[in-house]
C-alpha cells in the first residue's frame, strides 16, 4: 500500500505502553498510527489531519474517553468519524448507552484479542476509504455530467439553425427516429427505428394500424393521447413505452415528438426520436431489488436478535447478559464471514474457528477440527454458528472444557449432498442426562429440523456426542397459485382467547419467540410450518381460526397460502423483513407487520377490543 493510499487511525491513551501494544496489533494494517497521549493531544490532531478511525480509552486522566468522543462530534468535520472505544472495566449498559450517545460505534474490551481488534479497526478503515473514493468517483461524475450538459446544450443551439425533424432525431443521439406528414399522411422510418422495434426496414411499411401491433395496448392509448394533445397545441410531448417485438422479446422505450407548424401557424406535420431505455429499466428494477433485499435481512437479522433476548433464561442479570452477548456474537461472527463473501456464502472452516478459538486455552490442544472445505448458504451459516456455539458453551460451564484433560473432537464431512457435524467430548466430568431441555437443545434441534435436517443428542457418560446432519441444499418448489380469487374485502374480527392461530415462519427462533408470545396471550398455536407445502397441507388437515405467514419464506412466496386462505374466507395477517411496498397489490387490505415483531404488535392484532381489523 502506498503512503498516498493509507488512511489515518488516531491511537488515545495516556499509558504509552498501551499504545505500543496497539500500534503493535495494528502494524499489519499498513495504515498511518498516529500517536495521542490525551484528550488535547487528540483534538490538535483531529483539527490538523484527516482521522479515518479513533480508537480511545474510556479511562484517561482529565477528560475521559466519553467527553473526548462529545468533543469530537461537535466538530463539523468529524461528525461521522468513527470512534472504538477500548475499556478495561466492565462497562454497565447506562455507560454502553452513554458512549454510544456520545458517538461510539464500538467496543473492545481488556484483555484485547489482537485479531478482534485488527478486524474492526479494519472495517471502519475499509468504509471510510471506500466512502472518500465514492466522493471522488461522485464528484468526478458531477464535472462530467455539467461538461456533457453544456456540449448538449451547444449542441442543441447549434442543431436549431437547421431543419427541424433532423435536430430531434439526432437529440436522442441517433438512436431511431421518425416522421409523421399530416398532409398526405406517410410515415417515415429510420434504421434504428426499425432496428428498436424488431422489423425489417426493407418491407416494414408503417402505418397507424402496423405501429399499434408492435405496442403494448396501455401504452398505445397514451401514445394515441399524446399525439392529440400535440396536434391541438402544437407542442411537444415525451413519454416511456413498451415495444413487443415480432419475436416476442418485449423492450422498453422513451419517445419524444414535436410538431412543425406552416406559415398560417397550422401543423403539418410530427417528428420524433426513440430511445431503447430497456437496460436502464433492468438497472432500475436491480437496484429496487437490492434495496429490498438488504432491508429484509437487516429486519431478518434484529428479529433473530429479538427472539434471543425473549427466549434466554438465567438466574441473575449476569448470567443472562452473558448467555445473550454469547449468541448475539455467534450470529455476529456468521454475519461478518457472509457479508466478506457478499452473502454469498460462508467458509465452514472458518466460521467454526471463530467459534472455538475463545477455548482454545493453555499449550495443549484442546480443541481438534477436521473436515473437507464447504461453503454454506446464509442460512445454514447462521444456524451453525449458533449451535456450535451453543455446544461449546455448554462445554464449558459443565461438560469436558471444565477439565483440564477435558478434549473436543468436531468434524464434518458430505454425505449425498448433506453435511453430517459431529460433536465428541471426553475427558471431562461424567455426564447426566438433563431432566429437561435447555435453551441451547431447544435452539440446536428447532433451528436444525427447520432446514430439513436432524439433531441427535447422546449423553454418554464419558462425554456429550450430539450429530447435526443437514441438506446443503433445500430450494422448494416455487408455488404458484392459478386461483382467480380477487382479494377479499376488509372485515371486522376479533379472536378470543382459545382460537388455533396457524404460524407459518422460517426462521426457526423467530417462529418459536412469536410461538411463546401467542401461547402467553391465550392462543392455541399450530405450526411453525417453514414452507408453503407444509402450510397447505396443515389447512387442509387442521381447524384453523386465523394464521399469521412470513411473506419470504427463504425464497418462496406465501402467496399461495394466502390465497387458499382467503378462498376459505379464513382471517390472516404478513409479517415480513420487507417494507409493505413490496406485498402483492392483491393483499393490500391484509394487516401487515414488520420484523422485528414485538409482543406489542401480536397483542393488538388479536385481543378483543383493540379494533384489529381484516386479517385477524
Amino acid at each position: 500500500m502506498t503512503g498516498s493510499d493509507r488512511v489515518n487511525v488516531l491511537l488515545v491513551d495516556d499509558q504509552p505502553a498501551k499504545l505500543l501494544s496497539y500500534e503493535v496489533i495494528l502494524e499489519g494494517l499498513g495504515e498511518n498510527l498516529i500517536r495521542a497521549s490525551s484528550a488535547t493531544d487528540a483534538l490538535e490532531h483531529l483539527l490538523k489531519t484527516e482521522i479515518a478511525v479513533v480508537l480511545v480509552d474510556v479511562c484517561m486522566p482529565g477528560f475521559d474517553g466519553f467527553e473526548l468522543a462529545a468533543m469530537i462530534r461537535e466538530h463539523p468535520r468529524c461528525q461521522r468519524t468513527a470512534i472504538i472505544f477500548i475499556s478495561a472495566i466492565h462497562l454497565a449498559d447506562v455507560d454502553l448507552m452513554r458512549g454510544y450517545q456520545m458517538g461510539a460505534v464500538d467496543y473492545v474490551p481488556v484483555p484485547i484479542i489482537p485479531d478482534l481488534l485488527r478486524a474492526k479497526v479494519k472495517v471502519f478503515v475499509e468504509l471510510y476509504r471506500k466512502t472518500k473514493q465514492l466522493e471522488q468517483l461522485n464528484s468526478e461524475l458531477e464535472q462530467r455530467v455539467a461538461e456533457r450538459t453544456a456540449e448538449l446544450q451547444s449542441y442543441a443551439g447549434r442543431l436549431l439553425q437547421s431543419e427541424h425533424r433532423r435536430n430531434l432525431a439526432l437529440a436522442a443521439g441517433k438512436m431511431g427516429s421518425w416522421d409523421w406528414d399530416l398532409i398526405n399522411g406517410d410515415c417515415m422510418w429510420d434504421e434504428g427505428q426499425c432496428r428498436i422495434f424488431g422489423v425489417d426496414p426493407r418491407t416494414f411499411k408503417a402505418t397507424l394500424e402496423s405501429i399499434k401491433t408492435l405496442l403494448e395496448a396501455d401504452d398505445w392509448e397514451r401514445l394515441q393521447q399524446a399525439w392529440i394533445a400535440a396536434r391541438e397545441n402544437g407542442g411537444a410531448y415525451e413519454t416511456e413505452f413498451r415495444v413487443r417485438r415480432p419475436n416476442g422479446e418485449l423492450r422498453w422505450c422513451l419517445g419524444t415528438a414535436a410538431a412543425s407548424v406552416d406559415a398560417l401557424n397550422h401543423m403539418v406535420r410530427v417528428s420524433g426520436v426513440t430511445i431503447d431505455i430497456t437496460d436502464r429499466k433492468q438497472a432500475e428494477d436491480r437496484q429496487e431489488f437490492l434495496a429490498r433485499e438488504v432491508d429484509h435481512r437487516a429486519r431478518n437479522v434484529l428479529a433473530v436478535v429479538q427472539s434471543v433476548f425473549h427466549l434466554t433464561k438465567a438466574e441473575t442479570i449476569e448470567d443472562f447478559a452473558s448467555a445473550v452477548e454469547g449468541r448475539i456474537s455467534a450470529l455476529a461472527r456468521a454475519h461478518m464471514l457472509l457479508s466478506e463473501c457478499r452473502w454469498e456464502g460462508a467458509d465452514l472452516r472458518r466460521l467454526l474457528d471463530e467459534e472455538l478459538d475463545p477455548y482454545r486455552t493453555g499449550e495443549v490442544e484442546r480443541i481438534v477440527t477436521g473436515g473437507p472445505d464447504v461453503l454454506l448458504e446464509p442460512r445454514l451459516a447462521q444456524t451453525i454458528a449458533l449451535a456450535i456455539h451453543e455446544l461449546a458453551t455448554n462445554a464449558a460451564k459443565y461438560g469436558s472444557l471444565t477439565a483440564a484433560s477435558g478434549k473436543v473432537s468436531l468434524s464434518w464431512a458430505i454425505e449425498r449432498n448433506s453435511l453430517a457435524v459431529e460433536w465428541a467430548e471426553a475427558g471431562g466430568p461424567a455426564v447426566r442426562v438433563p431432566a429437561t431441555q435447555g435453551y441451547g437443545t431447544r435452539v440446536i434441534k428447532g433451528s436444525i429440523e427447520q432446514l430439513g435436517g436432524l439433531a441427535e443428542f447422546d449423553w454418554r457418560r464419558d462425554g456429550l456426542r450430539c450429530t447435526l446432519s443437514v441438506p446443503l441444499s433445500r430450494r422448494g418448489r416455487l408455488l404458484r397459485s392459478n386461483s382467480a380469487q380477487q382479494p377479499r374485502a376488509k372485515t371486522q374480527s376479533r379472536l378470543s382467547a382459545g382460537n388455533r392461530v396457524l404460524l407459518v415462519e422460517d426462521e426457526s427462533l423467530v417462529a418459536m419467540m412469536m410461538g411463546e408470545v401467542l401461547t402467553e396471550l391465550g392462543f392455541s398455536v399450530i405450526g411453525p410450518c417453514a414452507t408453503a407445502a407444509e402450510a397447505t397441507a396443515t389447512i387442509g388437515s387442521t381447524d384453523v381460526s386465523a394464521a399469521i405467514l412470513d411473506v419470504n419464506l427463504d425464497g418462496e412466496l406465501v402467496y399461495p397460502v394466502a390465497d387458499l386462505l382467503a378462498a376459505l374466507d379464513i382471517p390472516f395477517a404478513f409479517i415480513t423483513g420487507y417494507g409493505e411496498e413490496s406485498l402483492s397489490p392483491r393483499f393490500s387490505d391484509v394487516p401487515v407487520l414488520q420484523k422485528p415483531i414485538d409482543r406489542q404488535a401480536l397483542q393488538d392484532l388479536f385481543v378483543v377490543g383493540r379494533g384489529a381489523s381484516s386479517g385477524c
